[in-house]
């Protein structure tokens, strides 16, 4: 009864995407392992011998083909024999970690970044939650994209701010429609949130783009919350450009993490950053009430952080090639196959992180209602986890993560042709 109410839940229709596409809007008691919980349930009630394959879950350490970096395993290993990094660490993170996530992250900057400007988190969902309570204030709403990540409105519903969505075109890229970000704003808007590399779109946004949606917070008198939790895994024709380069046009905090570039998720190793050189964000209130907000958080293990600085001065060139080699062969696998399977379709090619939308052709189905019914019946019927693009803001379409070892994407995909052509509708 308790899943029926949950799934039911999940088609809270809100008509308001301008025809481009039939947008939803989640409740923010739903998430994405909550859904693929879901999903999982459907498939061990159903007495199928067929070994499950998820496209839910971006976590590719479930496939052999990705593998964190040697150097990164012996720095972990390393500082936790040396007995030196049991304790405490400080609410704010370790000194030299803070310090090497400045350092690193001031590569691809025209200024260079201190440890103050670093705090140290559990991971890129707590820095999602640090940003949203430090903007946080009475009748504040905050802009995020659709589709998106839905902890933002998670985090936003404990926060008390109002989310308003602003859509991302597929037929542009995925790029945001800055004339709608513009309609949406008003005196309490508190901050634009940009995910580049997108979750889940695996669109990279071009410098032009940036410097435009820089141009329009700055006109609008708002920072822009950058999401960078997939920086450097670009593969396309546009490179990562972090929306720090920005930053003298607008302040901006950048979220990022070790979790996607090193595969590493479960280390929860993350940093909130003030990416803000005109100082908006430096204020001595401000940093302080940082600063105390940190002093109730539990940040990383402290023998974690203190294998950061290492892994980010010592990791190859070549272990990052390897991955979005990988990666890109895996995304260019994916959209071949879904060109062979006529009830969906992908509008924009991945350039970048490790998922994909994917528009659903309902009229091409006989007795499926929507997605969330296509992601339920494939997973009972064909063993396959695929997540509804309700989830992510967007009905109708379906959200595939391709960062998998491309025999069980084949198989998946295999499957998956199967169910369409068991629900095909008859001409």
């Amino acid at each position: 009864m308790e899943r029926q109410s949950r799934t039911e839940s999940l088609r809270t229709i809100n008509n308001g995407g301008g025809g481009r596409a039939e947008t939803v809007t989640a409740p923010a008691t739903i998430t994405i392992k909550g859904i693929l919980g879901l999903l999982t349930e459907n498939i061990n009630n159903n007495g199928d011998e067929k070994r499950v394959i998820s496209l839910g879950m971006g976590d590719p350490t479930a496939h052999s083909c990705f593998r964190t970096a040697h150097v990164a395993e012996d720095s972990v290993l390393d500082s936790l024999q040396s007995h030196k990094f049991n304790g405490y660490a400080p609410t704010v993170g370790l000194p030299q970690t803070r310090r090497a996530v400045a350092e690193y992250l001031s590569r691809d900057l025209p200024y260079k970044l201190t440890s103050d400007d670093v705090f140290i988190t559990s991971g890129c969902t707590q820095a999602i939650d640090v940003a949203l309570a430090m903007l946080a204030r009475p009748g504040a709403n905050i802009l995020l994209p659709r589709p998106g990540f839905p902890i933002y409105e998670l985090c936003a519903s404990f926060r008390h701010l109002e989310a308003r969505h602003f859509d991302l075109l597929p037929q542009n890229g995925w790029e945001v429609d800055l004339d709608a970000v513009e309609a949406l704003a008003d005196h309490n808007t508190v901050a634009l949130v940009i995910i580049n590399p997108g979750n889940p779109c695996g669109n990279v946004y071009s410098y032009q783009h940036l410097e435009k949606i820089a141009e329009t917070a700055k006109k609008l008198n708002i920072p822009v919350i950058a999401d960078e939790v997939y920086g450097h895994l670009a593969f396309g024709r546009n490179p990562f450009v972090p929306m720090g380069v920005f930053g003298e046009t607008v302040p901006v905090l950048t979220l990022g993490s070790l979790s996607k570039r090193w595969i590493v998720p479960g280390w929860r190793l993350g940093w909130f950053v003030t990416t803000d050189p005109c100082g908006m964000f430096r204020e001595p209130k401000i940093i302080e009430r940082i600063k105390k907000y940190f002093d109730i958080l539990g940040g990383p293990a402290t023998f974690i952080q203190a294998a950061v600085p290492r892994i980010l001065e010592q990791t190859e060139e070549v272990y990052f090639n390897r991955t979005n080699y990988l990666l890109k062969q895996s995304s260019d696998l994916c959209c071949d196959r879904i060109q062979d399977i006529p009830c969906i379709s992908c509008p924009h090619r991945p350039e970048g992180s490790m998922a994909v939308m994917v528009k659903l052709n309902l009229s091409l189905l006989e007795d499926i209602s929507d997605d969330i019914d296509f992601c339920f019946k494939l997973a009972k019927e064909e063993s396959v986890i695929i997540l509804p693009g309700t989830a992510v803001g967007l009905k109708n379409w379906l959200r595939i993560t391709f960062a998998v070892d491309p025999s069980a994407l084949e198989e998946a995909f295999r499957r998956t042709k199967s169910f369409y052509q068991r629900h095909a509708k008859l001409v």
